[in-house]
This record gives C-alpha cells, structure tokens and sequence, in this order.
C-alpha cells in the first residue's frame, strides 16, 4: 500500500469533524509537522505482519446451486480435511460464515464483504483440524451476523427444516438448519445475543454459549469484545462438549481471555448423574408479554421438573435483574457495533490481539461503497448508535457497561443457592420467514424479539446451553441451562442427562419432503 501525505483539503476535513478552527496556515504547518510521523507509518508497510498458520491443505470449493441446498443454509461448500487421527476424526463440521477460513470465500451475510477471502485460519479452525476434524463449508449467516431471525442474508432465507415456511432463528441460522438436518455432524456459531441459542432452540438441537473468554474469538467477526461468543452447536449435549473440549483454552491473542480460563476434560463431566444437583427455574424467564407461548412455557417447566426425577433438587427462584438484562445488552450492542463495526471498520481499536487486516481493509471499502445495501436492522443499530454516541457522548453505553455488573452480581447470588438456572431459550416457537416485500417494521420485529432471556447471559457471560426439551405443532422447544462462570462442564452434565434420560428430539422430515 502507497501512504499518501495528507492535502491541506483534507486536513480541513478533519479539524472540521472535531470542531478544531484552523487557519490555512495553521494546516500548513500541521501539515509539515506530520511528515516525521508519516514516515513511521511508511515504516511499517515495510515490516512483515506474523500470520496465524495455515496448516491443511485446501481449494476454494463452490456456491452451492439452489437445487443442491434446499434449506439455503450453504453459503460455501468445501473441504478441509484436518489431521489423520484425533478426537473429531470421521466427524464433519461446518462454520458460520464469520469464521476465517484461509482460501475459502467469507461473506458474513452481507453484499458488503461479498468477494472477501480471508488469509488466516481462525484459531478454532486450526485446532477443529489439528484434532481430525473436516470442515466441509461455510453456514449461512445472517446480514453482519445483526438477526434473531433467519431472513436477513443478503443470500436468501434459510428454512427450518421442520417447517420451511418458519425461521430457524439466528444469527447462527445455516448452523442450526445444517446440524438439525443432519448435512453435518457439528457446527460453530456465534452469540452476541443469543444467536447459538435461538437456532438451536427452534432447529431442535443442542447449543451452547460458553462463558465469555473460555473459546478464542480470534479470526472471527466481531460486533462487540464485551459480548462476542463463539460455540458449539450439535445433535447431542455429548459431541457439543467434544467440540468444547477440542477449541476451548487460551491462545494468547484474544482480549476477551484476560481470566485465562482452561479448557477441560468436558465429555469426562458427562456422568449421567445429577443427583443433588441444585436447579433453579427462574420466574422472570416466564410471562414476557406479547411474547411468551403457554405451550412453549408449560413444556419447558414439565422439563425443569423432570430433573428432579434424576434426583436434582428444582426449586423456583426470582432474579428481577433478569428482566433488564436485555436492555443492558441492548445500549451494549446499538453503541458497541456502531463504534467497532461501522466507525472501527470491524476491527475498532484499543485492544491487544490479533487483527485481521485484510477483513478490515475488505469491510471498510465494502462499507463505503455499498452501505446502501445493508440490512434494516443494520441500518437501525447504525443510526442509533450514531445518533447515542454523538448527542450523548457513550454516556449510556458506558452506564450499561457498569449496570452489567449488578446483572452479574445478581446471576451470580441466585447460583450461590443454585447450581444452575433453568428457563426457556425462545419464549415462543419458530416464527414465519417474512415475505420478500415485508414491511421494515416486520423485519425488524423478526429480527428482534426473541431474545429476552438469551440476551442478558451474553451480557453476564455466564455459560448458557440451550437442549430440546418438547415439540408443538410439529415444532421445537429448547429449554435453557445456566450456569456459574466458567463452569461449563455442569451446564453439559445436566443437559446430557436430560437428553439421554428425559427427552430425545424426533428427527426433522427429509429434505425433500413434500
């Protein structure tokens, strides 16, 4: 890249933009100051960045025709395969498509960073391979990963394979449609309010959102450090804690790891005992107005009773900080992705790491060029976190950084009395795909709403595992298991033996069912 020495125009641009009234001559002169800085910059065009290995062979794979991906949960097909023995050899994975994948193209849902192929392996990546894994694509997700709903990509829908016409929920939407379907064996997914839970809860499988920091980030998209998780998603609680055991653990590049929290032996926690074992169902997890399903909620507290059958101790707890966790999370997401997104390039700064510089340079110019074309959501998180930040100067988001302390603290009391919380994942079941020429209000709403309960737990970064726990008119329920921070391994515990001894989801129809 050629590092260009400011004009005098542009310089007034930017004293413009930070109310700095400058004569000519004084830009002039800023201008002549800045050249022995300039020549740092030019310095380090010089200098070779270290890269995160690439370890496996590979080939670019294809776009998936339509008649070849009946659930438009494909974004890319390929195939990596991974070392020649190991804990996931034999076992096929996917990725949502804001996973590096060095040579593989990368879209993240959105027209913007179309034609973007990475250069690094995430670092999830490289351990899914070094431990046998094969990575057999790239799962659709929703427009800059910003939907609950899985109608956002600018690729198309994606159809829960229990019912076409419905949603299967997102942002991890080609994940959750690709496990339920059995295309894969697993996949990795993202929450950042909910979005490994929501697809699982409405695609019929097992997903869990570890505690924040305990898998790396790094190579991955992000909207906002304080709230970005990437996790597993599977048929069984069992190989999801497999696929925790094979990518949890620091790897010395990712900020969001301060607490340096192992990874752990987790299939070993998979005892099938959880006698004495303390589960609280929480009151505020229930009776959201205008939201709340009684077939969903009944299902769900039939479920949290049926572990006192395995000899858990259920009781009934009330946390009411739980109700405002999503509008904590919710100033976090609006101001957090508007600075590291949209203002940051979706890199931001301020953080030590590693970053991926060609997903920066590639976003920036999409962004510039084409953010006509991003999604309504997208837009709406833009233009007011532009507009909190401007007039109020990251007062709220900064107050809810602080408030989310008392949700921790909150959460945290109630498992002094409990070892794990209880409620539903979705608090209604899967919705309707909305039409092609839907109102923005109702894309909006479809994007939005669901979230409730997932959404404070990305807040708190507790561990939150969503498992299927019932069906209603032909649809899934998910039930939701919390846990301490960084006690993973008694969220699986629990959900593997409500999946082995309590209730094992119907497979969904074939895919090309009439």
């Amino acid at each position: 890249m050629s590092l260009k020495r400011p004009s005098l125009e542009q310089l007034a641009d930017v004293a413009d933009r930070y109310a700095l009234h400058l004569t000519e001559d004084d830009l002039e002169s800023f201008q002549g100051l800045m050249d022995g800085m300039l020549a740092s910059y030019a310095r380090l065009d010089q200098l070779t960045v270290p890269s995160l290995p690439v370890s496996y062979p590979r080939t670019p794979g294809y776009r998936p025709q339509p008649q070849d991906n009946p659930l438009g949960a494909w974004y890319w097909r390929t195939e990596v395969k991974g070392a020649a023995d190991g804990p996931l050899a034999g076992r096929t994975i996917a990725l949502k498509d804001n996973i590096c994948l060095a040579g593989v193209p990368m879209m993240n849902g959105s027209s913007v960073l179309e034609g973007y192929v990475p250069d690094i392996d995430a670092t999830v990546v490289t351990r899914i391979l070094d431990a046998g894994g094969t990575i057999t694509g790239k799962a659709v997700c929703e427009h800059l990963c910003a939907s609950g709903g899985s109608h956002s990509s600018d690729t198309g829908p994606v159809h829960n394979p229990y019912d076409p016409s419905r949603t299967t929920g997102g942002s991890s939407s080609g994940s959750g449609a690709l496990v339920a379907a059995g295309q894969v064996d697993m996949a990795l997914g993202g929450d950042q309010g909910g979005s490994i839970r929501i697809p699982s809860s409405w695609c019929g499988i097992c997903g869990l959102k570890p505690t924040h920091g305990l898998v790396p980030y790094t190579g991955i998209f992000p909207i906002d450090i304080t709230i970005d998780h990437t996790g597993p998603m599977a048929r069984s609680v069992a190989d999801v804690a497999l696929l925790l055991e094979v990518i949890a653990g620091p790897d010395g590049l990712d900020p969001r790891q301060q607490a340096g929290l192992p990874g752990q032996a987790y299939q070993q926690a998979l005892s099938g005992e959880i006698r004495g074992l303390r589960v609280g169902i929480v009151q505020e997890g229930f009776g959201w107005d205008g939201l709340s399903e009684p077939d969903v909620e009944d299902c769900v507290t039939e479920s949290a009773q049926a572990l006192a059958g395995l000899g858990a101790e259920v009781s009934s707890v009330s946390i009411p900080w739980h109700r405002d966790g999503r509008h904590i999370l919710n100033a976090i997401l609006m101001e957090g992705a508007t600075a590291l997104v949209a203002q940051g390039n979706s890199m931001g700064t301020n953080w030590k790491g590693y970053y991926t510089t060609s997903l920066l340079d590639a976003y920036a110019r999409g962004q510039r060029t084409r953010a006509d074309d991003l999604s309504e959501t997208v837009k709406l998180i833009v233009l007011l976190g532009g507009y909190m930040q401007e007039h109020y100067h990251g007062r709220y988001y900064a107050k809810a950084q602080n408030l989310a302390r008392s949700l921790t603290a909150a959460y945290d009391a109630a498992l002094q009395e409990c070892d794990l919380l209880a409620m539903p994942t979705v608090p209604l079941k899967a919705t309707r795909i909305p039409a092609a020429d839907a109102s923005r209000e109702e894309l909006v709403a479809r994007s939005m709403e669901m979230a409730p309960n997932t959404a404070p737990f990305d807040v708190s970064g507790h561990p939150a595992l969503s498992v299927p726990c019932g069906m209603s008119d032909g649809l899934p329920i998910g039930m939701m298991l919390i846990g301490r921070t960084g006690d993973d391994a008694t969220v699986l515990r629990a959900g593997d033996a409500f999946q082995r001894q309590v209730y094992t989801p119907p497979s969904p129809p074939p895919l090309n069912a009439e």
